[in-house]
């Protein structure tokens, strides 16, 4: 991997050593510099669970992606410059009240002097790792976290507090898992009717102030609690929202669904 042109598309400008502070600071960058999304899928373009081409996609195409592939790219630079990364198998939580099947998730462990969750590949949610053995309440920038045992002794839950309590966010497992232990599940969401990425498209990214969005053709904004919102009107506009706030680059659009 040329490492100094990973650090260059997620504009990490600081020293790097296998520490905490390391893992904070790259873990904030690759949050504010590559965005969740899920183009390709509504371009007919086929996601594949290879290292190499999840690289390239973000570093030379400047691109972003969905879990699999930005968690996937994640972990493949922390190990290159020395952290000991593991990739854990998450369901999302669902409406029903329980959890997605295993592998629709991927979620990083990263294992210092004590372990951490990592998560670049979730949208909105944390954004500086989270103690993973800690039960504790964990607070950053104005939200609580917290990790819970679930009572059958094998998963632990993430969760988020809202004003109605504790809401989970998704259920995982600790066991280490191999890149291609997703694929299955890599393909389902590409090409189920069932999944939530067939059926939106989407493009999300962390801001200094909150976060950007464009969900359809909405071009949604939060800065400071505040949101606001405004229809795209064409796709000339769509791909100049897509190069002008996300750094995206995707010439001569043709989705299959709006």
């Amino acid at each position: 991997m040329d490492i100094p042109a990973y650090l260059r598309r997620i504009d990490y400008q600081k020293p790097i050593e296998p520490d905490v502070q390391t893992l904070r600071e790259l873990h904030i960058a690759h949050l504010m510099s590559t965005p969740f999304e899920n183009l390709d899928i509504h371009l007919g373009r086929q996601i594949v669970l290879d290292e190499n081409k999840l690289i390239s996609k973000i570093v030379n195409e400047r691109r972003g992606g969905f879990c699999y592939e930005l968690n996937g790219a994640f972990a493949a630079l922390l190990r290159e410059i020395g952290f000991k990364v593991d990739l854990l198998s998450a369901g999302v939580a669902n409406k029903t009240g329980g959890f997605d099947p295993p592998f629709d998730h991927m979620a990083l462990a990263i294992t210092l002097e004590d372990r951490w969750l990592a998560d670049v590949g979730f949208g909105d949610s944390f954004g500086e790792p989270l103690l993973l053995d800690s039960r504790a309440e964990q607070k950053q920038n104005g939200e609580s976290y917290r990790i819970v045992d679930e009572a059958d002794g094998e998963h632990l839950i993430l969760e988020r507090h809202h004003d109605n309590g504790w809401e989970p966010q998704y259920r995982f497992t600790v066991q280490t898992c191999e890149l291609g232990d997703f694929a299955e599940m890599c393909r389902y969401h590409q090409t189920s009717p069932d999944s939530p990425f067939t059926n939106k498209r989407t493009c999300t990214l962390a801001t200094p102030e909150g976060r950007i969005t464009i969900t359809g053709m909405r071009l949604i904004t939060t800065a400071g609690g505040e949101r606001s919102e405004r229809q795209l009107k064409d796709m000339d506009d769509y791909a100049d929202a897509l190069r002008t706030y996300f750094g995206v680059e995707l010439p001569h659009l043709n989705f299959k669904q709006m």
